[in-house]
């Protein structure tokens, strides 16, 4: 099924997606102010527009995403060893994106963890993709969601970051199709942060 022209709240959020993350690298100096702000403005965004569903167990889902937080956090830990290798320069890219996204303030920890990784998964996941499953299969609108959220960091000239959020992307696109589960994506994501940003840097 292709996608309606109709369905203008998916349109504006994508739109409203790429003009803020278009203003959150405009300077960079003040990335974790912007990024902030940026993501409650989605949250509320996708909240009015979209309910969030979770069709399984606490315990579930709490288990579902601790492991898979920490999968994939092995492969980028296995991702960044092979790119160490092969090419110096998405190597440097890495490291850029480090200087970017570490918490450098106690209240950076909080942002990430409270506000950022949930505001992530409740617009991509909880609102583009669930959105997008009305219009394509399941795996279409996985692979959908993964490139519409890499494409919004190409205003950070990061190429890292955007393979970052696709590979991301399929990973809790894959969990949100099979559990049906916004909790379950959003522990998932603030593990693989804490352990990528916080706790087992790769750099």
């Amino acid at each position: 099924m292709k996608l309606s022209a109709t369905d203008i709240k998916l349109i504006i959020g994508i739109l409203l997606a790429h003009l803020f993350l278009y203003i959150t690298f405009h300077d960079q100096s003040i990335f974790w102010y912007i990024y902030s702000a940026v993501s409650l403005l989605l949250i509320s965004y996708s909240i009015v527009n979209e309910k969030s569903e979770d069709d399984i167990s606490t315990q579930k889902y709490l288990l579902h995403g601790v492991l898979s937080g920490i999968g994939l956090y092995l492969v980028f830990w296995f991702g960044d060893w092979i790119i160490s290798i092969i090419s110096p320069y998405l190597e440097i890219k890495i490291i850029k994106t480090y200087q970017l996204l570490s918490p450098k303030w106690v209240w950076h920890y909080f942002v990430l963890a409270f506000i950022m990784a949930p505001g992530e998964e409740i617009f991509w996941r909880g609102f583009i993709q669930k959105r997008l499953m009305i219009h394509f299969t399941g795996r279409s609108s996985i692979l959908y969601t993964a490139i519409l959220n890499a494409s919004v960091f190409i205003y950070s000239g990061n190429i890292v970051l955007m393979l970052a959020a696709f590979v991301g992307g399929i990973v809790w696109g894959f969990l949100y199709l099979k559990f049906k589960s916004i909790t379950l994506v959003i522990i998932s994501h603030l593990i693989f942060d804490l352990l990528l940003i916080i706790v087992l840097p790769l750099h």
